[in-house]
């Protein structure tokens, strides 16, 4: 069950991969409808750019959710685990992959994909693909957005 989005940005992939590999998760993920926002994390065993890495993110309803860095490729990309998901999105879904992939565009942008791949539990595929999945996709592009807010900000600052 996936959900992708994607943007450009005219940041070199360099730089783009070395702000959003370790954002800021409460600078981006506000609450939307049913899905919380990302208050901050702790426990976070080592820099946020190394494979192996673990933390546990807090979420704006008070529960948390384990997440662990999975693959990390400068420029090209990064993939993480986040799960179990607490209540009542754990109900629906397992857990979850996350996948950002960092590509050169013809014109000298980067193209930036950000694919979240839902692992349903027993039964509930269908929930996920008609309630939740349209909900994250609306949730993302708002993250990804804020992200390359950032990006665009600190790239337009180091390029005057």
């Amino acid at each position: 069950m996936d959900v992708t989005v994607s943007r450009t940005t005219s940041a070199s992939r360099e730089r783009a991969f070395d702000l959003i590999v370790p954002i800021d998760l409460s600078s981006i993920f506000n609450r939307w409808f049913f899905i919380p926002g990302v208050d901050g994390v702790r426990n976070q065993t080592g820099p946020w750019k190394v494979e192996g890495q673990t933390r546990t993110v807090l979420l704006s309803d008070g529960s948390s959710v384990r997440e662990s860095l999975t693959k990390v490729e400068r420029p090209t990309g990064f993939s993480y685990r986040v799960g179990p998901f607490p209540r009542p999105l754990g109900l629906l879904a397992i857990a979850a992959t996350g996948s950002w992939s960092f590509t050169p565009e013809s014109d000298g942008s980067t193209g930036i994909h950000w694919t979240y791949s839902f692992e349903p539990a027993t039964g509930r595929a269908w929930l996920v693909r008609l309630v939740v999945a349209p909900a994250w996709k609306r949730y993302a592009q708002q993250g990804l957005e804020r992200a390359l807010k950032q990006v665009e900000s600190v790239h337009t600052d180091t390029s005057s």
